[in-house]
Parts: C-alpha cells; sequence; structure tokens
C-alpha cells in the first residue's frame, strides 16, 4: 500500500513541468554535442580520479572528446555505486535508448556514436526541454554579461555576484566593471553607482535573482563610507591593502550588492560554505570543499537589516541543514533553497528534504535545482529529487498524518514550482 501512494504521488509530480532556478547553462551552447559534454562534467572526472586515473591522462591538452570518454570509461566500473553513475545511465537510456546494464569497453563506442548523432540532430535542445519537462532555466550569468543573443524568457538571467565581492581588488576585475557600466570607479560613491548600473542592464533584460557562493568564514556587516574609500584609495593608488583591508572592501560591496536587491526587489541567493582549493591537485571543479565553521550566525545581521530582501540559502554541507531549517523556521525573508553540490544525494536529500517540509513553512521552500551545465542534466536530477519527494510526501503526510493524496501532491507542486514562481516572480 504504501508503495502503490507513492507511485501515485509520484506520477503526479512526474507530469509537472518545471523552472529550474540555478544552472550554469550556457545559453548560446545549452545542450551537448558530444557524450564528453556530459562524461566530462566534473562529477564524473572527480570520481575517476579519486579511484586512481592520474589528472594529466584526465586532461591532457589537445585530448579529443571521443578519446577523454574512453578514457573516463576505464574507472567506471568503480564508481557505479554512485548516485552521479546513476544519472549518467538514465540519460544515456531516456536520450540515447541505450539498454545495457552498464556502459562498458565493449559498448561504449557505440553509445558515443549515436550520442552524437542524436545532439547534431535538427532541434535537439528542444527535444532536451520538453522531454526533461522544462519551461525556464536560471542562468548564472558573470556581472559583465551583455545578456544578449538568447531567449532571456527561456533562459532567465541571474546576476552572479563572486567577483565583484571577493576579486575587486584585481585591476581586470575593476576595468570589467568600468566597461559594463560605462562610468570610472575612482569613490566608493561611483562605485555605488557602477553597480546599480549593472542591476539596471540586469533588470532590463528579465534577471529574477542576485546571487553568490561564500566562504564558510565570511560575515556580511554593513561598512561605513569611510572606511570603504580608505581602502579603496590606497587600491586604486596601488598602496599596500592587508587582507583585512580587503575583507572590508568585500563587506561594504556585498552589503550595496543587498542594498539594490532591496531597491530593485530581487532576492539575493546565498550559497554559503565553500572553500576554493582545498586541493589545488584535483581535476577543474573538483578542489573545492567545506568544514564545519559554517554558521549562518554570521548573516544575522544581514537577515534583521533587510527584512524586504528574499534570501534563498543553500548550504554546502549536509551538517548545516538543521541550522538553515531553524533560520527559516524564524526569519521572514529566509528560504531553503535545493540540495547543493556534496548534499545532492539521496540520502542526504530525504533526510534535509524530510525535515524541511515538517518544519518550515510550506511557501518558503525551494525544492530542488538542478546546477547542471548542459540541459541533459535536468531529466536524471529532478528525477531523483521527484522520486524522494513523493517517498517522503507518501510516508509522512498520507501514511502517517492522514493527508489525502491530493493534498500531499499540492504540497509537492508547490515545493516543485509554485514557489519558484512566487519567490522569483516567473
Amino acid at each position: 500500500m504504501p508503495q502503490q501512494v507513492t507511485l501515485r504521488i509520484l506520477g503526479e509530480l512526474e507530469a509537472l513541468v518545471l523552472i529550474d532556478p540555478h544552472t550554469h547553462i550556457n545559453p548560446h551552447s545549452a545542450a551537448s554535442t558530444t557524450l564528453a559534454d556530459i562524461m566530462g562534467y566534473h562529477y564524473y572526472t572527480e570520481l575517476c580520479h579519486s579511484a586512481g586515473m592520474p589528472k594529466s591522462y584526465i586532461e591532457e591538452p589537445g585530448l579529443s572528446p571521443k578519446d577523454k570518454v574512453g578514457r573516463l570509461v576505464e574507472k567506471l566500473p568503480e564508481i557505479e555505486n554512485t548516485a552521479n553513475y546513476s544519472w549518467l545511465l538514465e540519460m544515456c537510456r531516456e536520450f540515447f535508448g541505450f539498454e545495457e546494464p552498464a556502459i562498458t569497453k565493449s559498448n561504449w563506442e557505440k553509445l558515443y556514436d549515436t550520442a552524437a548523432a542524436k545532439m547534431a540532430s535538427p532541434g535537439w535542445e528542444q527535444q532536451v526541454l520538453t522531454q526533461s519537462k522544462l519551461e525556464k532555466v536560471f542562468l548564472t550569468n558573470d556581472f559583465d554579461d551583455p545578456l544578449s543573443g538568447f531567449d532571456t524568457n527561456l533562459y532567465v538571467p541571474c546576476l552572479r555576484t563572486d567577483d565583484l565581492v571577493f576579486h575587486f581588488s584585481k585591476p581586470e576585475v575593476r576595468a570589467r566593471l568600468e566597461k559594463a557600466a560605462g562610468t570610472s570607479v575612482t569613490s566608493v560613491t561611483s562605485l555605488k553607482s557602477a553597480i546599480c548600473k549593472l542591476f539596471e542592464h540586469f533588470t532590463k533584460n528579465g534577471c529574477r535573482a542576485c546571487a553568490i557562493s561564500l566562504p564558510p568564514d565570511f560575515s556580511p556587516i554593513k561598512v561605513d563610507s569611510l572606511s570603504a574609500e580608505k581602502v579603496l584609495q590606497q587600491l586604486l593608488g596601488n598602496k599596500h591593502v592587508t587582507a583585512e583591508d580587503l575583507n572590508i572592501l568585500s563587506r561594504f560591496v556585498f552589503w550595496t550588492l543587498a542594498e539594490f536587491c532591496a531597491e530593485y526587489k530581487l532576492p539575493f541567493d546565498l550559497m554559503i560554505g565553500v572553500n576554493r582549493r582545498v586541493y589545488p591537485s584535483g581535476v577543474h571543479q573538483g578542489q573545492d570543499l567545506f568544514d564545519q565553521r559554517t554558521s549562518l550566525i554570521l548573516y544575522k545581521d544581514l537577515f534583521n537589516a533587510f527584512p524586504q530582501v528574499t534570501f534563498p540559502v543553500s548550504v554546502l554541507a549536509q551538517v548545516s541543514n538543521q541550522e538553515l531549517v531553524s533560520y527559516s523556521w524564524i526569519f521572514p525573508n529566509v528560504v531553503t533553497n535545493g540540495h547543493w553540490w556534496y548534499s545532492n544525494i539521496p540520502a542526504y536529500i530525504e533526510l534535509d528534504c524530510r525535515s524541511r517540509l515538517q518544519a518550515v513553512p510550506m511557501t518558503k521552500q525551494v525544492g530542488y535545482y538542478s546546477d547542471m551545465y548542459k540541459l541533459e542534466f535536468a531529466l536524471p536530477k529532478f528525477g531523483m529529487y521527484r522520486r524522494i519527494l513523493a517517498k517522503v510526501l507518501a510516508q509522512d503526510f498520507v501514511m502517517e498524518r492522514g493527508w489525502s493524496e491530493e493534498r500531499a501532491v499540492e504540497l509537492g507542486k508547490l515545493t516543485l514550482r509554485g514557489n519558484v514562481e512566487r519567490i522569483f516572480n516567473v
């Protein structure tokens, strides 16, 4: 009986057309062109490297896409137990008609050629969107992205601000800002004016959020203009600036972004807890990790200062989920957002999903985002989440609390799509 309830709820959730509120899609090349675009995703290169494949073997300069896939296939037997491998198989089965139980040295070339032919067919991008039941896909746009040459109704712009906050000391970042804003940055007043120009440009082109990833020790507090001005002038004058000076400037820029999110009525996505380059010898995008220093107490001033700004928060560590649930429980402007990166496996998702649904108002949960770089990944990733969500709804709400299946389905739809529409105004 419980299994039947789960399957009926799952059927309803699988029929739902979705909006993906966070991806790294390039709208000018959204779908894959070879199997290397899929298997070259950092999850697979990380796992193959972790299983013993040398980085130089994976990232050899000039390596053809087909040869790269052939090399990665050598280590696939050692990662067949992972959720990531299950995504790969699901993509190959659903998109390319692959029927074998595993991708092996004896069948991968046929699969590669079949995939290449399908991907080269007219309308492949739209086919993937339709098959994945995707209506809109949020992007991660550099702050100086012209936002031209693509359909912003389908591929929704999102202002990514990591460089502005953490790399403003680099001359090339300041030059990019000046070029994008069409103004010189010579003071904190002109800096704020330049950032304002970015918000004008992005919102005019359909932007629905501002976003940033943050290290575990960053504390966003308000910095007065005089302190920020002093550091900025030292920087522009090529004088020595300390790490603490740069932290002052980072906080000033961050707080300015929050002020403009309030003015332009944009949610501010916070992805909290990433340490960059923990493992410098790792493969591309396989060098970053988390630690348990992350605490949302560092964000209390921000959440209190901007009650009119919605903060969809992602935490990198599954162990941080209880704190996120508690903050979303108390703060009206804090929203639980997806299952990010190292927490994006079924064991963690189910626990996190269950705790959020039991503790946080139902209108304050963005259930899932794909974080994908190529469109094909939406299907298996959202499929994984739908199955977990259906299981939790069936067990916790229908079986244990006596909800009707219809009521449970409505909660599932709100978590999967309704809240995305309302929170991001799409």
